[in-house]
């Protein structure tokens, strides 16, 4: 065998293992781009460099696809966040402004916010990825909010509110931001952009002081 024939064929191996992630990072370009209905698997391989026989060696369907995209964009950065919670050190309003930084960099200052607005404008037509996102995304980060909310509750920080609709109150400004930021946002001057980290600072600390136990008697 010609010594040369390895480099080419390692080469072609590392190329095969990168082919999973070449897909996923074309597809969340095109999904983000075009929406989840109008993008078709023979863009998403085109944009890859793959066949579209490729793709479906690795993803049977434009679903399966779509929910490869969304577990490693959005469900790994949550697990990440719910294992750090468990180490944070300060009070539970700290931890909720913790949180909604956190949930910003990781996935709000991304390319991957872009899947949120694709789900609320779609999701009444693909009623099955609406069910898929609602229970791998939407419920943890919900649980991870409602378990913060309370402990604050539970170690007398925080008023006896209703959870359920506190939890809403945290949510709203994020889902705000990433829809800004793929509609409104581009389309403003300067003047006008929102500086995120400014803003949920701000909105976390109101919150903690809407929530916060009255001192008076």
């Amino acid at each position: 065998m010609n010594p040369s024939d390895h480099p080419v064929a390692h080469k072609r191996e590392r190329r095969k293992q990168d082919r999973p992630g070449e897909l996923l990072d074309a597809a969340l370009d095109l999904f983000v781009e075009k929406g989840f209905a109008a993008t078709r698997v023979e863009e998403v391989a085109a944009r890859a460099g793959v066949s579209k026989g490729t793709l479906f060696l690795y993803f049977p369907s434009k679903e399966d696809l779509f929910k490869a995209v969304v577990r490693a964009n959005v469900i790994e950065p949550v697990s990440q966040g719910a294992a750090e919670m468990a180490n944070f050190k300060g009070t539970i309003g700290e931890l909720l402004e913790w949180m909604m930084l956190q949930w910003w960099h990781r996935y709000g200052d991304t390319k991957a916010s872009g899947i949120s607005k694709l789900v609320m404008s779609e999701a009444s037509n693909f009623p099955e990825l609406a069910q898929f996102y609602r229970t791998e995304v939407i419920e943890p980060g919900h649980t991870l909010v409602r378990n913060a909310l309370q402990r604050g509750i539970d170690q007398g920080e925080f008023s006896p509110v209703d959870v359920e609709l506190a939890l809403h109150s945290v949510m709203a400004p994020l889902l705000f931001l990433v829809m800004w930021k793929h509609s409104m946002g581009p389309c403003c001057p300067v003047s006008e952009q929102i500086q995120p980290e400014k803003f949920i600072s701000q909105h976390a600390r109101l919150l903690v002081r809407g929530l916060s136990l009255s001192e008076s008697p």
